[in-house]
């Protein structure tokens, strides 16, 4: 089965999961109004992966059988080019607004399958088991989602020194498998996923009171036991979608995951109670290069999109020659530019991985994972300024079919478009900087990757070319002394 379509995808989601929402448990997610559009934003870009026109761009062969690209391990720069069109293709159609898709854990779990040594580390079979769930993932064609982070509960404390039974835990050993209990934040997606990754991320004593929370291992949603708790959904329930153009379509849903005694087989751990395999998992497989490639791709399409919407907003109400308007513009210029160059140097400059692999380079893709957190407010903010009044104002779909709509077409309109399609592209330029899904946006991509802080200490403390560039410095300050030596006069003058 290796690619499904949308249809095969729909299907997928009709189990017995434990999703609730507004205090009620949700019974099927491709039916409910609350979940169903974005259900069927995710079919439509497994159904272009079938699409004849776009199957060698979305896709490769391998042994006569066909799998998603974002399965792909790649062996040369050829690949990772490769790759990142098929990464693009899915991000443009999103318009960047879906950091969650599925080709996001594919390629985690392609790279750890890759280094399938390092967690033979604990133990071989958990080196077996990465390998044969990738291949279970990729056949399947799965959507799968993780959860990174430990409840909110006293962050003055390590995790095992939180209140007992908060944060997902280790409790029992049984033939089977081992038993879990707890609970983990921000497993975004769930509610359209087949499977759920739990995967380390905090930082881990070395110690026998750490091991219960070191683990990694990958679940389907509906495991008995498991529960999802959804935040409140964004868009108002049977609104137009020309009202909402992303957050009606695109909001991937966050929610808090809920082990209630949760027994999870031992072929489906990868690591387990390894503190130190947990804390350098993402680092030491070289798989958080390709996740970095992944998401600077999304990065790319976003900032595109934005850019374009600023242009076609600067065209329409007629701003476009005022000087301001044309730094701003020329400021997004310079985001999306610098995000392209990143990519495509991570690429040229890619390097060995594991078995045979090649990675990205890191360092230019840590400069989109350490900028992009300031570079997205800001572009969302020249939309509010560009927009102005015009954001706040902007009217429903329905008043240009109400009594109103020649008002409407007399007062909405645009320089260079009618009232209708004004509308529209403020309507956009609303959802996207203005609206609740505009504001979730912005905390997401502020934390995507992590706290931006640390992600800065760590880089500056990993950045390779330090010793470097201090020696150069130090050269450079011995020829100025060699330099002031030879010239120095025999007799100051007064």
């Amino acid at each position: 089965m290796a690619v499904r379509d949308g249809a095969a995808y729909r299907e997928g989601l009709r189990d017995g999961r434990q999703l609730w929402s507004d205090g009620e448990r949700v019974k099927d997610v491709t039916s409910d109004p609350r979940f169903s559009t974005v259900v069927d934003s995710i079919a439509e870009l497994y159904d272009l992966q079938c699409d004849p026109k776009l199957t060698q761009d979305l896709t490769y062969e391998e042994d006569g059988e066909r799998f998603g690209l974002s399965f792909l391990e790649p062996r040369s720069e050829a690949d990772l080019v490769r790759r990142r069109a098929m990464v693009k293709t899915w991000m443009d159609w999103t318009a960047g607004m879906m950091g969650r898709s599925p080709d996001f854990m594919n390629i985690h779990m392609t790279g750890f399958a890759s280094a399938q040594e390092y967690f033979a580390r604990g133990g071989e079979r958990f080196g077996k088991n990465i390998r044969a769930y990738w291949e279970q993932l990729r056949r399947g064609d799965w959507a799968l989602t993780h959860t990174l982070i430990n409840p909110q509960t006293d962050r003055s404390k390590p995790v095992h020194k939180q209140p007992a039974d908060t944060a997902a835990h280790i409790v029992e050993e049984k033939d089977g498998g081992a038993v879990l209990r707890g609970a983990r934040m921000i497993a975004t997606l769930a509610p359209f996923a087949n499977e759920l990754a739990v995967f380390p991320s905090t930082f881990l004593e070395v110690s026998e009171e750490a091991k219960p929370y070191a683990f990694a291992f990958c679940i389907p949603v509906d495991t008995p036991g498991l529960k999802f708790i959804c935040r409140p959904p964004i868009t108002p329930v049977g609104a137009r979608v020309l009202d909402y153009p992303f957050s009606s379509r695109l909001d991937e849903m966050d929610t808090v995951v809920i082990f209630e005694d949760v027994l999870i087989p031992w072929e489906r751990f990868f690591i387990y109670r390894e503190p130190a395999l947990a804390n350098q998992l993402f680092p030491a497989t070289g798989t958080m290069n390709q996740i970095m490639h992944q998401f600077a791709i999304k990065n790319l399409a976003k900032a595109e999109f934005l850019l374009g919407l600023a242009l076609t907003m600067s065209d329409t109400i007629g701003i476009g020659q005022f000087p301001n308007v044309q730094n701003q513009l020329n400021e997004m210029i310079n985001a999306v530019e610098l995000v392209n160059a990143c990519i495509r140097a991570s690429e040229a400059d890619c390097v060995p991985g594991p078995n045979g692999t090649v990675l990205p380079d890191a360092q230019p893709l840590w400069t989109v994972r350490t900028l992009f957190p300031e570079i997205y407010p800001r572009l969302v903010e020249i939309i509010q300024i560009l927009g102005a009044s015009g954001l706040v104002m902007v009217p429903s779909a329905n008043e240009l079919e109400g009594p109103l709509h020649d008002d409407v077409a007399t007062y909405y309109q645009g320089a260079t478009r009618p009232a209708d399609e004004r509308i529209e592209i403020f309507r956009m330029a609303w959802d996207l900087s203005v609206s609740g899904f505009g504001g979730r946006q912005a905390l997401y991509e502020r934390y995507f990757s992590g706290d931006p802080w640390r992600l800065g200490i760590t880089r500056l403390n990993s950045y390779p070319r330090k010793d470097e560039l201090k020696a150069r410095v130090a050269a450079f300050v011995e020829r100025t002394r060699e330099w002031d030596l030879r010239g120095r006069p025999t007799k100051v003058r007064g």
